[in-house]
């Protein structure tokens, strides 16, 4: 059913999620911090289960991060002062493809004079990508290997003997790991850039574990961080706007009144796998193109409402769909870089569509006036 007008789409959908046991909300990864925090208050509100696009992509980093901690940078520290960069599990020439040219590889930094002469970039994937064209060492380990060639590095670096056999398996020889080890030792300030490669494939947040590890090993020796390679226009925003509403980066629930954190049993593909979600709110993300198909197909089996600013597949599945002006564009809000950096967004084109902010304020307020309750 396709609702006309705004107010009677609201409507529509505060009755929805007003009425459901278990109402998931997800998305949130291409909108900015002020929708987010609406966002988490409707769940709240709702005692529903919020969750975000990194629960498919860096959620094993969060978790990783939770257990050791992220010796991190920012890009600006990266471009004027990085003279050793590794990318791991990661294509940014397809992935984010103004990254080598703005932040890392090419550009000339305070102590980078001379841009890319005086930089060493090295590329670890399980096959070669367009990257790997940018890269000066491109090192080729089998599939599912990261974790054991993270953990012999990491005995390299503080100064452990290994024989050949010991890294047999890993696709890459002995001489290529202490050739790697040393630079990682010798270089002046080096970045480690962690990707999906790493946490969507065996180990998941003990590879990331590992690589934070690593860099902290070589604080011994100098100075060095690490990077996850984010996607989507602000999917850190909504990591940083969930831990400090609640706590948590991802996968929070809010059932019984106060938020509770656990990775498979509250993130969006377990809880739509299962049938547990009787109604969904998407937010600016396309689920039914994107998550396994038995979650997409759960989207079309309840009742889903969706605010995006343009058709989708999870569109086309949706009872509500409520076109919202586009973040940066039409609407001005804030979001929160990779390297965690906050920036303001300026809208220059005006728009007939209301912002997501300004259509989850209005669910928030009449789901409190349906539950006869006070705005939270």
């Amino acid at each position: 059913m396709r609702v006309p007008g705004v107010e009677q789409a609201v409507e529509v959908a505060a009755q929805i999620l007003s009425q459901a046991r278990y109402p998931l909300i997800y998305g949130l990864s291409s909108t900015y911090c002020e929708a987010q925090r609406q966002a988490v208050a409707l769940a709240d509100l709702l005692g529903a289960t919020i969750d975000c696009c990194t629960s498919v992509c860096h959620g094993p980093s969060g978790i990783a991060m939770q257990a050791v901690g992220e010796p991190t940078c920012t890009l600006g520290e990266v471009k004027n002062r990085a003279d050793l960069l590794i990318y791991w599990g990661s294509n940014p020439a397809e992935s984010h493809p103004l990254h080598f040219a703005r932040y890392a590889v090419t550009p000339k930094g305070l102590f980078i004079p001379r841009g890319r002469k005086d930089r060493t970039v090295v590329l670890v994937d399980v096959r070669p990508t367009a990257s790997a064209r940018a890269a000066d060492i491109f090192l080729q380990i089998k599939p599912g290997r990261d974790f054991e060639c993270l953990w012999a590095l990491r005995a390299l670096i503080r100064g452990l003997d290994l024989e050949e056999s010991a890294v047999a398996d890993t696709g890459l020889t002995l001489a290529q790991l202490q050739d790697l080890a040393g630079r990682m030792k010798s270089c002046r300030f080096g970045v480690l850039f962690v990707g999906q490669g790493l946490t969507q494939s065996r180990g998941k947040q003990m590879n990331t574990a590992a690589a934070f590890m690593l860099v902290r090993d070589l604080y011994a020796h100098t100075k060095f961080a690490v990077i996850p390679m984010r996607g989507h226009g602000n999917v850190t925003g909504i990591d940083n706007v969930l831990s400090w509403q609640t706590g948590y980066p991802f996968g929070v629930n809010f059932s019984r009144g106060y938020p509770r954190f656990n990775p498979g049993e509250f993130t969006a593909v377990d809880v739509l796998a299962r049938g547990e979600a009787d109604a969904a709110l998407i937010v600016a993300s396309d689920p039914a193109a994107t998550l396994p198909r038995v979650a997409a197909q759960r989207l079309a089996q309840i009742s889903t409402v969706v605010l995006d600013t343009h058709g989708s597949e999870t569109t086309k599945v949706a009872r509500v769909v409520i076109t919202t002006a586009p973040a940066g564009i039409s609407a001005e809000g804030t979001i929160y870089r990779m390297d965690n950096v906050p920036l303001r967004l300026r809208k220059f084109l005006p728009s007939r569509y209301p912002s997501d902010e300004e259509v989850l304020g209005r669910i928030v307020e009449r789901v409190t006036q349906l539950r006869g309750g006070t705005d939270v």
